[in-house]
């Protein structure tokens, strides 16, 4: 038997786009003779799609795509991820589900029977369990359809398992010869890793080809990998899609070849899971350019590297905004910058407005000493600058604050949090500077100067970030121990942060929640980002 793996770039809401493109990559796996085609996760209303479920009309527009592409199957089958409805009396309206498509009819349904409700994962707000676990008979093999999560629950990756159910081993068990996942697995730094390891275990233990079929591509904050796999009886790798990109693999799932898993370096992965993220992004949003302020920094240099490589050098605009603090060598880095990558560059000086608001609020500040007011009015000039460049001539503005400025809330609400998307709102400061190296390879793109200048905003004679701030090799530890890790702070302590620095970093997280509910949507690549999957109050009170 010969079965497609295919890896398909779906977009949230276009239940017709989204037919079309299975209807094409079908038209590919039969040339390729495969038997069965896969697609992923509830590729037909694109994942995730949230409250658009609520919506008159939505699940049965899906429920008239599956027919049609029903319709048109022929020798070679269709596994394919859409939404049905619940028959039921009782529970959610719908199922999450996946269809088995062949000879022109629907051959067998299956529900998702763990509904993942973490981090950004909302799915028993919509979808009701299974409530059994069906095998389905194909052409002489035993066929055990299972959705993402289903296969996630290998009691023995676990130290402690959310599920007391294993759909696989209940796959096993009712006489599966041939396991098919289809996934919408969102790309975090590690996972491609730990998701091969995951499923090779899975198949090791059961003694069963597992074919996976993962999403790519971004949807809003989500940036899914692809990455799918074919793994024999004994997690062998038989083959595994591209990254980033759409592929169809035809396999045999009961050969006993071993390609042996390429690990690609985990840095290489992040930019490229930026690049899809703000590619789609922009695209799926209808913006064909965007523009960035250009500070000179590590962190705007980042954030156009990689705007040019989504969006191509023609379609980006860095706009250089000096004020009087700024150092000259600071625009000659922007303009050196933007002519190593071939993007437009524009010089707007803000003295003048900036001294025109001065000058307006002067009356009301009478009396009052400069502090981090008049700061914030420069940022926040640029911030309307690049805002007032989006609305005349379309382009989606790129914010370009990291995730150790946002976790503290050293970013100015309404100035440089202005955007359409946060390019690099999950990524810390200190990896921002190894994507800078990475991408810096090849030959210099980012100036040299840029990377070993110390981090500063320029709002004030002689800032640096360290004036307010650790520095940043302990800030990020302190972060990525209290958010990704969920760290108390005396664990955090105890791994050998000073005391008053880790107080003062966790009073500053939390005095900040405010800003970060109203920051632009940011790209997710860690297993925690400032997200819909971090719920945090605003008004609250912590003893540190």
């Amino acid at each position: 038997m010969k079965i497609a793996l295919a890896q398909i770039n779906t977009t949230v809401g276009d239940i017709a786009g989204n037919r079309d493109r299975v209807l094409r990559a079908l038209e590919k796996a039969e040339s390729l003779g495969a038997d069965i085609a896969v697609f992923p996760e509830l590729c037909l209303t694109g994942y995730p799609p949230r409250d658009l479920l609520t919506l008159d009309g939505f699940v049965g527009a899906n429920l008239g795509a599956l027919g049609e592409i029903a319709a048109r199957s022929g020798r070679t089958a269709v596994v394919v991820g859409f939404v049905d409805r619940n028959a039921g009396h009782q529970g959610r309206d719908f199922h999450n589900a996946a269809a088995l498509l062949a000879e022109g009819r629907v051959q067998g349904v299956v529900h998702k029977t763990l509904l993942p409700t973490y981090d950004v994962f909302d799915e028993d707000r919509y979808f009701e369990r299974a409530g059994e676990v069906p095998v389905i008979p194909f052409r002489g093999r035993t066929l055990g359809l299972s959705i993402c999560e289903d296969a996630w629950s290998a009691r023995d990756l676990w130290p402690r398992p959310l599920y007391s159910i294993d759909p696989i081993r209940n796959l096993v068990e009712r006489g599966a010869d041939i396991l098919i996942n289809i996934s919408a697995s969102p790309f975090e730094t590690g996972k491609p890793r730990f998701r091969h390891r995951l499923l090779r275990e899975q198949a090791r233990q059961h003694r069963v080809p597992l074919i996976y079929t993962n999403l790519v591509g971004g949807n809003d904050d989500l940036v899914f990998d692809g990455h799918s796999l074919a793994l024999g009886r004994g997690g062998n790798l038989i083959a595994a899609g591209r990254g980033f990109e759409e592929d169809i693999l035809v396999v045999d799932p009961d050969s006993e070849r071993d390609e042996g898993f390429q690990e690609t370096a985990d840095i290489e992965l992040l930019l490229g899971a930026l690049t899809l993220g703000t590619r789609d992004y922009a695209r799926k949003c209808g913006f064909r350019s965007a523009v960035l302020g250009l500070s000179g920094g590590i962190d705007s240099a980042v954030v156009a590297c990689i705007a040019a490589e989504a969006l191509g050098p023609d379609n980006v605009l860095g706009v250089a905004m000096p004020s009087i603090y700024s150092a000259p060598e600071s625009e000659s880095d922007a303009a050196a910058l933007a002519r190593n990558l071939g993007i437009r560059c524009e010089v707007l000086p803000i003295r003048s407005v900036y001294d025109a608001f001065r000058g307006a609020l002067e009356p009301s500040f009478a009396g009052l000493e400069p502090d981090v007011t008049e700061e914030n009015l420069q940022a926040r000039i640029r911030g309307t600058i690049l805002m007032a460049l989006s609305n005349k001539s379309g382009h989606l503005v790129l914010s370009t604050g990291n995730k150790s400025e946002l976790g503290v809330g050293y970013c100015t609400l309404y100035g440089d949090m202005a955007g359409g998307l946060a390019v690099i709102s999950d990524v810390p400061k200190t990896m921002v500077y190894a994507l800078a190296r990475h991408i810096n390879r090849q030959g210099e793109r980012i100036p040299q100067n840029t990377l070993v200048r110390p981090p500063t905003a320029e709002l004030r004679p002689d800032q640096t970030d360290q004036d307010t701030l650790p520095e940043y090799d302990i800030l990020d530890g302190i972060l990525k121990a209290r958010i990704e890790e969920r760290m108390g702070f005396e664990e955090i302590v105890a791994r050998g942060y000073d005391r008053e620095t880790v107080r003062k970093v966790l009073r500053m997280i939390y005095a900040n929640e405010y800003k970060r509910r109203q920051a632009a949507p940011g790209l997710k690549v860690t297993s925690r980002a400032f997200g819909p999957g971090r719920r945090m109050p605003i008004a609250m009170k912590l003893d540190l």
